[in-house]
């Protein structure tokens, strides 16, 4: 009986885990809730808990972004920007969108200029 217990609670941690992630697989892929493909910036360093890409950087490369009190388990993260602001993360690495992607299961930023990438999963 302790057992079943157990397992029954581990899969509710699981569907929680799940249900308040900032984002989910798609056809393979990291994508945001709202559909639209996720990047990586290989000039972030993996659990620097920073973002490199500010300025014009983030005009184009929009991050994805979590509210002050918003509250990370692994394998997601919360990075806190320049401006202070605080942007989601998945295993160490920053989270952003492309600018050019215009609708859900877009993935034209992929391998840009060799630093950027669709996290697939």
């Amino acid at each position: 009986m302790r057992a079943l217990a157990v397992a029954a609670l581990s899969l509710a941690s699981l569907a929680a885990s799940a249900a308040d992630a900032p984002a989910r697989v798609a056809d393979g892929i990291l994508v945001a809730a709202n559909g639209k493909t996720l990047y990586t910036f290989d000039n972030d360093p993996a659990g620097s808990g920073k973002s490199v890409c500010n300025g014009g950087c983030a005009a184009l490369w929009p991050p994805l972004m979590a509210s002050a009190t918003d509250q990370a388990t692994a394998p997601w993260g919360v990075v806190t920007r320049d401006d202070g602001s605080k942007q989601w993360s998945y295993k160490g690495k920053p989270l952003y969108f492309y600018q050019a992607d215009q609708k859900p299961g877009d993935r034209t930023g992929d391998n840009f200029k060799s630093v950027w990438h669709v996290i697939k999963e």
